[in-house]
């Protein structure tokens, strides 16, 4: 999927060139999926053959997504079909790939503001979790806002969670943020001071703190997604991206062990299958199994690691100086250890200031008349900074340092921040307000 085109060489031209040569030194994905439905509200996204041009060069890089809706389907039909391309409609063209690697994460975020902002104008009132994974060479981009999980199994058998659950329950500070912006967090109330249920978040009702839709919740429940970004070892390792569905039922490590050894595809069906045995189809059910693998293992199951004690779970990852960007390059292989995944990026604040702010020397990654959200064109002095009235800023930040957003963009930021009413507290103030005009209207008309 392409958001510029070349304007150089004919695409069928380089892909014979370049492709052959490329794949030579990069691991190879290998993909499988699953489902049972329910409601039928779960989608999914796989391309294992996306391409992107630049000058007279090109390179491929893989692109797998579950979107998990509730509410109708129609957050998570649109999200799959518009999501991807406002995603690298973020990125300017004719980036080397280092760069391109290093701009993913804001483009990201920008991507999947600009998805919510586009579907909550058609007014509809569905919402969408979200995991989308990009895979360049041994590079995983992973972004996710509700509930849906990705998690990494490296060579060596350590399991590594690469998304993070916005559930009100289980996330303190997420629940903090949510009031701090406005909205009420609490149990379904039944009367007589009965609460049952999980935590939810009112208006509305949703237990979730981050989604994309959703918009007679608030603006408080944010599009802004966790984003992790590691290197893999040589060894390469599996991703097992699933919905809520098959974690209510199976742990991390139980999912890996009960598909332990099976071919990517058999691997999320035995998944999907266990799950909906331990605890019934519930809900949709959807499973995406992928193995990423050195060239020469090439569609051959990822072999089982080799155990030498209890499997370990990494929470700490080996990091990568913040100064230093990504590097690809073949030289680096033999310096860092066979099988040690490395982190590169790690994000998860839902404020736009800092997720849009960029710590490395990138040329034009936020250009100064785009706006940084929804990339439409403005006019000298129309632009708003992303640090305007924030108190948030890193480093040096100035108010009149970009990058930049139009006004619209920028009213979104201050509702999801509470700065501003957002959209569905003004369509419930709106009604309220037409409610009490209409039985004042109907009192003086019988006091008449």
């Amino acid at each position: 999927m392409l958001c510029q085109k070349s304007e150089h060489v004919p695409l069928s031209v380089l892909l014979k060139r370049e492709l052959v040569n490329e794949k030579a030194d990069r691991p190879e994905i290998v993909s499988g999926e699953a489902n049972q439905s329910k409601k039928g509200e779960d989608y999914s996204l796989i391309n294992t053959d996306c391409h992107r041009v630049v000058a007279d060069s090109v390179t491929t890089y893989s692109v797998f997504g579950i979107f998990d809706g509730h509410n109708g389907s129609a957050a998570a039909i649109y999200t799959k079909e518009n999501l991807l391309n406002n995603v690298l409609c973020a990125i300017p063209a004719d980036l080397n790939r280092d760069e391109w690697v290093a701009a993913l994460p804001r483009a990201l975020v920008a991507g999947f503001v600009k998805t919510d902002k586009d579907f909550q104008e058609k007014a509809q009132r569905s919402g969408t979790t979200v995991t989308l994974v990009i895979i360049e060479g041994s590079i995983v981009t992973v972004a996710s806002v509700g509930d849906s999980r990705c998690i990494l199994e490296s060579a060596d058998g350590a399991i590594y969670y690469l998304s993070a659950d916005h559930r009100l329950d289980s996330n303190e500070e997420e629940r903090e943020r949510v009031t701090a912006s406005g909205g009420e967090v609490g149990r379904l109330n039944t009367g007589g001071g009965t609460e049952i249920g999980p935590l939810r978040c009112w208006p509305g009702g949703l237990c979730l703190s981050r989604s994309i839709g959703d918009r007679d919740v608030g603006e408080f429940i944010v599009p802004v997604p966790y984003v992790k970004q590691v290197k893999l070892s040589s060894a390469g390792g599996r991703l097992v991206i699933a919905s809520d569905g098959v974690w209510d039922a199976l742990s991390a490590e139980e999912a890996l062990e009960c598909s332990r050894g099976l071919a990517p595809e058999a691997a999320a069906a035995h998944i999907v299958k266990e799950a909906v045995q331990l605890k019934g189809l519930r809900d949709d059910t959807t499973c995406i199994v992928i193995d990423i693998l050195p060239p020469e293992k090439t569609n051959q199951p990822l072999q089982p690691p080799k155990k030498t004690g209890k499997r370990v779970f990494k929470a700490m990852f080996r990091k990568r100086s913040t100064e230093e960007p990504p590097k690809l390059h073949d030289e680096e292989e033999g310096y860092f250890d066979p099988d040690l995944v490395e982190e590169l990026v790690e994000e998860g604040s839902a404020m736009l200031s800092e997720r849009l702010d960029t710590k490395y020397p990138l040329c034009n990654v936020f250009r100064l008349f785009i706006c940084a959200v929804c990339q439409v064109e403005m006019k000298p002095g129309e632009g708003i900074s992303i640090h305007h009235g924030s108190s948030n800023t890193r480093g040096n930040s100035r108010p009149w340092d970009g990058p930049f957003l139009c006004v619209s963009c920028h009213q979104k930021k201050d509702a999801m921040e509470g700065k501003m009413p957002s959209s569905s507290n003004i369509c419930f103030f709106s009604y309220i307000l037409s409610s009490l005009l209409f039985i004042d209207h109907k009192i003086g008309r019988s006091d008449g």
